[in-house]
């Protein structure tokens, strides 16, 4: 498996009321400042904000896009980026991931995730041999049933490739709100290390059942569409200044700090997976990550302050 600090005193952390236990210092693939860490099944730590691929790498061949994208990997990796997220319904963002690894190398931190899903083509074996060839790397550090397509075929051949080794961890996925009920049953039933769905400041629905079933098991937990679509961080910036008392509170510069600190202060949440085309979107995105966090008390005030704009 691939291996995968802050302004201000930890001190200051435990005076505002987060748990320090919630984050392991780490050093990261460049020196980052000190991102934040959170474990993961089975021993190890992951960065708390990964990189999404989602419509930002289906670039297609295009020279000029895939070395652009490239750079986007880049500074993902030299700001202490681990989790790199994909799918073989992304188009070609698995072929764009392994262009950049080709031409960057594979940093240890990397953390590979993959889905696989229905009507890709081909058997779950199949699928994965495939998206391994796409990415140029020997084997996925996750493998993720997509939208529980054929989840029970699918969840049965990943939970034997985990026990023989070639995979290390295996997981399920959600979108947009939906499924929950499913993904409730599977989490209670099935042994499955990572879910991942929507988590963010204005859809906060898995907080009722999901995020505490998640803690009680152990179960990873990935927040896609942190900035909903990206639709959530436009219009806000557009239209409004991060509030004076954000950076008195907890040393927040701008809406990425505020929107991705907010996702992954929470003690169920591992990582946040932005996607994003440019370089210094990904330089906040990945400052985000660095202590001091949000108090609940924060959080709550910062729900409330989104609510009001």
């Amino acid at each position: 498996m691939s291996h995968l600090h802050s302004r201000r005193t930890a001190l200051k952390l435990l005076v505002g009321g987060i748990a320090a236990a919630w984050f392991t210092p780490h050093p990261s693939f460049a020196d980052s400042g000190g991102l934040l860490r959170k474990a993961i099944p089975g021993g190890g730590h992951l960065p708390v904000i990964g990189l999404g691929t989602w419509r930002t790498f289906n670039v297609g061949r295009d020279p000029q896009l895939l070395d652009a994208r490239a750079e986007v990997v880049r500074a993902f990796f030299e700001h202490g980026g681990g989790l790199v997220d994909s799918s073989p319904m992304y188009g070609s963002a698995p072929d764009v991931m392994g262009h950049a690894l080709d031409k960057l190398g594979k940093p240890d931190s990397l953390y590979a995730a993959e889905k696989v899903w229905s009507p890709a083509g081909g058997s779950t074996r199949e699928q994965i041999s495939d998206l391994s060839d796409r990415w140029g790397v020997d084997r996925f550090d996750l493998v993720q049933v997509h939208n529980l397509t054929d989840w029970r075929e699918h969840l049965d051949v990943l939970k034997q490739m985990k026990a023989d080794g070639e995979i290390a961890h295996v997981g399920i996925t959600t979108s947009h709100g939906r499924r929950h009920d499913q993904i409730e049953r599977i989490m209670r039933e099935h042994d499955i290390d990572f879910v991942q769905l929507t988590y963010n400041i204005t859809h906060r629905r898995v907080e009722d059942r999901l995020l505490p079933l998640a803690q009680e098991k152990g179960i990873a937990v990935i927040a896609n569409r942190p900035y909903d679509g990206g639709s959530l961080i436009k219009n806000i910036q557009r239209r409004h200044e991060v509030p004076e008392w954000a950076a008195e509170e907890f040393d927040c510069r701008n809406w990425a700090d505020f929107l991705l600190k907010f996702i992954v202060s929470h003690p169920a949440l591992t990582c946040a997976i932005p996607a994003t085309t440019r370089v210094e979107h990904v330089i906040e995105n990945m400052r985000a990550g660095h202590d001091p966090m949000p108090t609940p008390a924060t959080r709550e005030r910062m729900i409330r302050h989104v609510a009001s704009l």
